[in-house]
């Protein structure tokens, strides 16, 4: 059992942020149909963008070819999360869940598959892909050719954005986008609605910029990392560290990453090395994420807890 304020665990973790202005908000009900938080860190793309400022956006049209407006991208990533979501819920609530196992875990648990994972995915890849065709989209469940959808985003930004955040182009070849469609599929399946999340994450050049994490039932966003920060709701487990052992995939934490660089803490593999976000969608090195605490002398100690986790 993990010391009290520790949450030890191999399992997978979803996690919430979003990269930007240094602002934290939240849009409620009535907004894209759901209740999002969104976390926002000067210098958005990494240094890699430059103002919009002057920019085609800036009068009104979209971002010249080759360049993504991160602000856009924003709004689409809450628009494909509310979306997503809103599949998730129509599939559970009608009891049709359609499971089945797509295979196994390094550890040799079942990984479940859902027609609420498949819908989700499928509302959430689609709308992105078309509204940003240069940018790379990784996903956890497959993309069928042969089953593509049209998914049209009109790429109004709302009132909550636009009013917080000024455009900002970077490189489209430079921006990775991750997608969870359905976390914690298990917990779904078990009607355990309140662990479950749809997610969109982007990175530039690697390090996460924009983080959205819907919860579909609950009304809330953000599980498990968030037990590392204040966050208003009742039910919220608590804790000053989250460490995870073994392999995860980048789609499970790149928000998080996010949120806790932006609120003054780290999330990095158990060595302390920082996590890329592109390439490969595993990271191989386990995690430490914290806040509030000398994150490098937890890192210092973590053979210490290893040894004491194998016994």
């Amino acid at each position: 059992m993990a010391p009290m304020g520790i949450r030890l665990s191999p399992l997978g973790m979803a996690v919430v942020g979003l990269l930007g202005l240094g602002v934290l908000y939240h849009l409620y009900s009535g907004i894209l149909a759901g209740r999002f938080a969104f976390f926002m860190l000067g210098g958005g793309g990494g240094g890699e963008g430059e103002s919009a400022a002057g920019s085609s956006e800036a009068a009104g049209g979209p971002p010249a070819s080759g360049t993504v407006d991160l602000r856009e991208l924003l709004a689409a990533s809450v628009a494909a999360a509310a979306r997503g979501g809103a599949e998730v819920r129509r599939v559970r609530d009608s009891n049709v869940l359609n499971e089945k196992a797509k295979g196994k875990t390094r550890e040799g648990a079942d990984e479940k598959m859902t027609s609420g994972d498949v819908l989700s995915n499928r509302k959430m890849y689609y709308l992105l892909k078309a509204a940003f065709p240069g940018v790379q989209i990784n996903t956890e469940e497959h993309v069928d050719a042969d089953d593509q959808e049209i998914i049209s985003w009109d790429r109004t930004i709302p009132e909550a954005i636009k009013n917080q955040i000024q455009p900002k182009l970077v490189q489209a070849d430079s921006v990775t986008v991750w997608i969870d469609p359905l976390d914690a599929t298990q917990e779904y399946t078990e009607n355990l609605r309140q662990y479950v999340t749809t997610m969109v994450c982007a990175a530039v050049n690697g390090k996460p910029v924009i983080g959205v994490i819907h919860k579909p039932f609950s009304g809330y966003t953000g599980y498990k990392v968030l037990s590392l920060l204040d966050v208003p709701e009742k039910d919220q487990e608590k804790a000053d560290v989250y460490i995870h052992v073994t392999y995860i995939k980048k789609w499970d934490i790149c928000a998080g990453n996010a949120v806790l660089k932006a609120l003054g803490g780290q999330m990095t593999t158990l060595a302390g090395e920082e996590i890329s976000y592109t390439g490969s969608d595993g990271n191989e090195g386990g995690l430490i994420a914290s806040i509030n605490i000398d994150h490098r002398a937890l890192v210092e100690k973590l053979p210490v807890l290893d040894k004491a986790s194998q016994n």
